[in-house]
């Protein structure tokens, strides 16, 4: 009941401090909007307004709020994307290393997920099995395959398995089996 009576009396406190601070504000005193403006940036730059500002955001009914205005959020996609200058922005970040690696791997999870789903989709596979039936597709891969290039590549592969201790010691041993396996 003392709780009840403690709360009770300051909103009353605060509710006539408020009636002050309005009948000051109709005899004149009048804030500009740039005055208006600074306040609220200088309140926003505070430890507080910081503070106030980031649980407004990691609020999950706002997230959703903002997400749910599809139009707004097509036009921006729409913006950063498709248009010239949002493609030189995304070629101009794509450029530094950090930030391409970071990407590719935060994409990572969501290519393996499309993918997976379309290796169990019937019209997906279809049109690969054609891709690669495709007679001209055969002769890219062959000449692919033939390229000096690829043979270097092949090379330096073969030449580094054998130089793996655990391919050694796997060849060691199969042979090892056979040589036993022919002196009984």
């Amino acid at each position: 009941m003392k709780t009840k009576r403690t709360i009770l009396v300051i909103l009353s406190l605060l509710g006539i401090f408020l009636t002050s601070c309005a009948a000051n504000e109709s005899k004149g005193n009048e804030v500009s909007y740039e005055e208006t403006k600074k306040m609220i940036v200088d309140i926003l730059k505070t430890d507080e307004g910081k503070k106030a500002l980031q649980e407004v955001l990691s609020d999950e009914q706002f997230k959703q709020e903002i997400i749910m205005n599809q139009e707004e959020t097509k036009k921006a996609i729409e913006e950063t994307l498709v248009s010239e200058k949002g493609k030189k922005f995304w070629e101009q970040q794509l450029k530094d290393e950090k930030f391409a690696q970071a990407f590719a791997k935060s994409m990572e999870k969501p290519f393996e997920d499309l993918m997976k789903g379309l290796m169990n989709d019937p019209e997906y596979q279809k049109k690969m099995m054609e891709l690669m039936q495709n007679p001209e597709m055969d002769k890219n891969y062959t000449k692919l395959i033939k390229s000096s290039e690829m043979r270097s590549h092949f090379q330096k592969l073969i030449q580094e398995t054998f130089e793996n201790p655990m391919f050694k010691a796997e060849i060691f041993d199969m042979l090892k089996k056979k040589v036993l396996k022919y002196q009984y």
